[in-house]
Formats: structure tokens, sequence, C-alpha cells
């Protein structure tokens, strides 16, 4: 039987469950600091829905002693990973923005395969921010298509993301089918599979297309690699737009260091690079080469 609540008990919780101003915005420098995404005061109904299920999970009473126990203490560096992965935003679609896919195989990899890549050596692509990795899966089908078309094609895909929840999901492999609708009828002939998760209707990755991809944590702000790899290809997408301009230069400069000279930097069309001091020169819509 339920035991009814303390009088006042109810209205004392409500009253808790929000973050005061000063650790809010003390929470928001922290983040914006350490991996780069920007909390406006807008965003701050948004953030305690996120953070109330970290109050769940921990078996606190409300945000209010979330904040006393972790972000107000020393233990905010235990609770940091945690906190990262509530707070990131994992919005994404197979086939996102498709030009990029047809600028790819119809300029991008025609070109590079007349240098030899390709060839003689794996071509590398990086999938930065890759969320739950519907865009290096997304790749994977579209360079298994092409190296149909183009024959003896070699590829590596890695995958890399700030958030360990998402990076478990993207090795997985498995969606909800609310995300096929973008997937052309042929790609998913051949690289998806119907599943059932806990009776719910889902589908997966081929196994083939999972073994292509590589995941590994990546902080864009703070990057370390897991090894000396310089890719010929990036994708960062729609990631940017969360960040401020110091903070865009910071992680677009990791990036462009690590990709090769004439390799191709891929961002969301949303975003721009106008200002910042990249070695990188325009090569189409949201598309930059290497200098």
């Amino acid at each position: 039987m339920s035991r009814a609540p303390e009088p006042g008990s109810y209205l004392q919780s409500l009253a808790g469950d929000t973050l005061p101003p000063k650790v809010y915005q003390t929470l928001a420098d922290l983040i914006e600091e350490q991996i780069g995404i920007r909390l406006p005061e807008s965003k701050k109904t948004l953030v305690e829905s996120r953070l109330r299920r970290r109050v769940r999970a921990l078996g606190l009473d409300n945000l209010r002693q979330y904040a006393q126990e972790y972000l107000e203490t020393e233990r905010i560096s235990e609770e940091f990973a945690d906190l990262v992965n509530a707070l990131t935003t994992n919005k994404t679609d197979f086939y996102r923005e498709p030009s990029h896919f047809d600028l790819l195989v119809q300029t991008v990899l025609p070109a590079m395969l007349r240098d030899g890549l390709g060839r003689t050596r794996p071509l590398r692509i990086w999938s930065a921010a890759c969320s739950i990795g519907a865009e290096p899966y997304t790749l994977a089908m579209v360079l298994s298509d092409y190296a149909r078309l183009v024959g003896g094609l070699q590829f590596s895909l890695r995958g890399f993301d700030i958030d360990s929840e998402a990076l478990f999901k993207a090795r997985r492999a498995i969606y909800d089918l609310a995300y096929l609708g973008p997937i052309p009828e042929e790609a998913r002939r051949r690289y998806i599979l119907r599943a059932r998760v806990h009776g719910n209707h889902t589908f997966r990755i081929a196994p083939e297309v999972r073994r292509m991809v590589e995941f590994f944590p990546l902080n864009l702000l703070s990057p370390e690699w897991p090894d000396d790899q310089h890719p010929d290809i990036i994708f960062c997408r729609n990631v940017l737009i969360y960040f401020n301009r110091p903070n865009q230069q910071r992680a677009l400069e990791g990036l462009c260091e690590r990709l090769r000279p004439k390799g191709v930097l891929f961002v969301g069309h949303s975003e721009s690079l106008h200002g910042l001091s990249l070695p990188v020169q325009p090569l189409a819509p949201a598309t930059y080469q290497r200098v």
C-alpha cells in the first residue's frame, strides 16, 4: 500500500526541483569551457528536464540536492561524464543533408582515386561528433555502393563522439523504425535487418556494415586521438552550431591539423567558417579542402 506524502513535502520537492541561478551559470560556464556547448539562460528549463533523469538515477530528491551533492562539490569530477551524456543532443538521421553524399561520390572520391588513394592504401574517413552512428553507417553504405561501381576501393571509417551512451548505441547499431525513412530502398535491401527488441519493432545495421566502422570517445576541444592517423575526409556536421566562435576555431583547428593536405572537410549546411582562420579553401557549399 502506498504511503501518502507528508503535508507540504510535495510542494517542498517542487520548490527544490530547479537549479539556483548562480549554480546554473556556473554549470553553463563549466560545460562551455570543457566541451564547447553553450547553455544560455533560455536553455535552463531544457537542461533541468534532462538533469532530472540523473536525479532519479542517483536516488536524490530534487535538483537542488543534486546541485548540493555534485555540482557544488569536488564530486563534479566523478559525475562529469554522466552530466555530459545527459546534456548532449543526439539529433541525427541517416542520409542527412544528402547533397554532401552526392558530392562525395560524384566529385571527391573520383579525384582521390585519380591520386591513387583508395587503391595504394585505404581512404581514411572520419565522422566527428557522430552521435548514435547514423552518419558513419550512412558513409559505410554509400562507400560500399561506390566500391561496387569502381571495384577494389579500400577504405576505413571512424566515428567519434564525447557521449559514451551515444557511442554504446552506435556500436549496438539498433534503431527505432522512425530512423528508417531517409534510407533508400536499395540500401535497405542490402544493409538493413529487421529486429525486435523488448517487443518493439526496430531495425539493425547488417554485420558487414557494422564491421566497417570503429568508434572512439573524443572531446573536440581537447582531443586525445587513438593514434597518429591522418584522414583524407572529415565529416563534422551540425555540431559547430552549439559552439561559440572561439570554440569553433579551437575545434576546427584540431581537425585541420589531422586532415591531410588536399583532404576534404564537410560541415553542416547551417554552419559557416567565415571569419575563422583555418588552412582550408571552399570547395562546394559547406565543403572545404585542406591547403
